[in-house]
């Protein structure tokens, strides 16, 4: 990924949470007949990060050994250039895109083991459920019905190598079109928007 200095975020801290608040990630897998794309819930486990697929997806068995990239993407908005200062001052001034994204390199490994399923699937649904007035959990289920589902189920563990972030939230604009981007996305009225508004920086 093509990431210029200003826009660079190399913190893993940040980086991990912010997969934490998208766990949502592209997974990009080389085979061969060429990349193979899913889309799948990522839970961060230290410097691993485990998922899972669906037993009837071919991609545990058609995987090529060596790297493959998870994606993350956060929030994300199209800028006017009618929100910047610059606007007014020169006219010297064209649309852009804001946007917050994290990419996980590493090799892949598939799980069959059923104990190491039964405790991947059980902190995704404690991290998912946290905080609901009567969070779910697994043993909420009949048992059998439990081991019949996780027997269809592979699991996936990336061991991140590499670890990128952009952050390009118009860190080369001047505090002036910082700030009027900042007014821009929050007169939105729409949460993600607000959101990204809040990672802007100030000053």
């Amino acid at each position: 990924m093509y990431i210029p200095n200003h826009f660079a975020e190399a913190r893993p801290e940040v980086l991990h949470a912010c997969i934490r608040r998208h766990p949502l990630g592209t997974l990009v897998v080389p085979t061969a007949s060429g990349l193979e794309v899913n889309h799948v819930p990522f839970l961060v486990e230290g410097d691993r990060l485990h998922a899972h697929v669906a037993r009837a997806n071919p991609l545990w068995q058609v995987a090529l050994t060596g790297s493959a990239v998870a994606i993350f993407q956060g929030p994300d908005r199209y800028i006017t250039p009618s929100w910047y200062a610059t606007k007014v001052e020169t006219g010297k001034v064209v649309p852009t895109w804001n946007y917050v994204v994290v990419h996980a390199h590493g090799p892949l490994r598939f799980v069959e083991d059923p104990a190491w399923l039964r405790a991947h699937v059980a902190r995704l649904v404690a991290t998912h459920e946290a905080g609901r007035p009567a969070p779910w959990q697994v043993s909420d289920a009949p048992a059998d019905y439990v081991d019949k589902l996780l027997g269809a189920i592979v699991g996936i563990e990336l061991a991140v190598e590499r670890l990128e972030g952009k952050w390009k939230l118009g860190q080369n604009r001047n505090a002036a079109d910082r700030e009027g981007v900042i007014a821009g996305l929050r007169a939105e009225g729409d949460p993600a928007a607000a959101a990204l508004a809040e990672l802007i920086p100030k000053g």
